[in-house]
């Protein structure tokens, strides 16, 4: 990916009916999403805007029934919405969304076309689905900010184990997992009273506790209020120092490599930065809440491009009070807005529209 200067794009602003509905409006939209592209001409394209998850209408195919049903009522289609989205996951098409309000796990089996629900019961019920990842296996790691423990689940929903315990955390919030399954990093916000402002590190598969860095502090390698962590292609860590406004690269064993970002409104600085997330070419994607747009940097911390911007109006690329942030196997990218109750799904212009894991169709009943 060439360097290219911050562009906050404008996109026209479409207003959405809720989120249980897919107004036409919408529909309209993603039969259009070829216009929203980023940068804007004439810089040479580098993502489309390509669909938005609202609920679970925008997967589960639509049958002879209910289609008959809205042409003579006029009404239209509804699913089962998010309520509070936070962080996501995605693994093969199948995106993860936790839902901090209707406390469970919101499976979009895009490819599938099926919609599921994961953490509803014991054992593995969970509360507060904050930090979460994939293995390679597809198998879904979760962090609970109310339990204080990690869920470990395959990627149909089914509890395996869980890790740690209220112990070990004062406020964990973000969370890795290692392609292998075989290291578990969570973030410790641990708040303003706290001095533990810190990565723990735990064996994925025994739960053991291997080692914890970092600590409360404004220098290289120092904590304040953490916020998220992610594992780049070579396994090296990235973490969001919310406190300190910055991105800090480690080694796997808590070894400090690099610092990049600052305080303020320019292109590189951050405002309010929460999760990341990285490609498989090790570019770092930071959501930043104040901002209303994700900020791609390249391993060595300079930035490539903003993609989004803050707005009061829901739209493709509008954000109000943007949180999680994940990038699939084929170079998707996956933004969740708490506020307006989404996750807009961009696709990198390398990739042709029919191509990778969601340009698979399910297979003919």
């Amino acid at each position: 990916m060439a360097k290219r200067p911050l562009v906050f794009i404008l996109a026209a602003s479409l207003v959405l009916g809720g989120c249980v509905v897919m107004p036409e409006s919408r529909e309209t939209a993603q039969a259009k999403q070829e216009v929203l592209v980023f940068p804007l001409p004439p810089d040479e394209p580098r993502f489309f805007y390509e669909s938005t998850l609202h609920s679970s209408a925008d997967v589960k195919p639509d049958t002879e029934t209910d289609a008959f049903r809205r042409a003579v009522t006029g009404e239209q289609r509804r699913g089962e919405g998010l309520v509070k989205p936070y962080g996501v996951a995605v693994h093969r098409g199948r995106v993860f969304v936790g839902d901090t309000v209707a406390h469970v796990i919101m499976a979009f089996d895009i490819p599938g076309q099926r919609f599921f629900k994961i953490g509803e019961e014991d054992p593995g019920a969970v509360s507060l689905p904050l930090g979460m990842d994939v293995d390679r296996q597809g198998n879904l790691y979760v962090v609970d900010g109310t339990t204080k423990r990690v869920t470990v689940y395959n990627r149909d929903g089914k509890f395996l184990r869980s890790i740690a315990d209220p112990k070990w955390f004062n406020k964990p919030a973000g969370l890795a997992v290692d392609a292998d399954g075989q290291r578990v990093y969570v973030v410790d916000i641990g708040g303003v009273q706290s001095q533990e402002h810190r990565v723990r590190v735990f064996d994925a598969q025994s739960g053991e506790h291997l080692f914890d860095f970092g600590k409360r502090g404004n220098q290289p390698g120092e904590f304040n209020l953490p916020r998220d962590i992610t594992v780049a292609p070579d396994g090296s860590l990235y973490v969001v120092d919310g406190g300190n406004f910055r991105v800090q690269k480690f080694r796997d064993d808590g070894t400090l490599i690099s610092v990049f970002g600052s305080v303020g409104r320019q292109g590189g600085q951050f405002s309010r930065p929460k999760e990341a997330a990285v490609d498989q070419a090790g570019n770092v994607y930071v959501a930043d809440a104040a901002f209303g747009n994700f900020q791609i940097f390249n391993p060595n911390g300079e930035l490539l491009l903003a993609v989004g911007s803050r707005s009061s109006s829901d739209g493709p690329a509008k954000y109000m009070l943007p949180s999680g942030i994940a990038v699939d196997e084929d170079g998707r990218v996956y933004m969740v807005d708490q506020y307006f109750r989404k996750v807009d799904i961009f696709r990198p212009a390398s990739l042709a529209s029919d191509a990778g894991f969601l340009g698979k169709k399910a297979p003919a009943k």
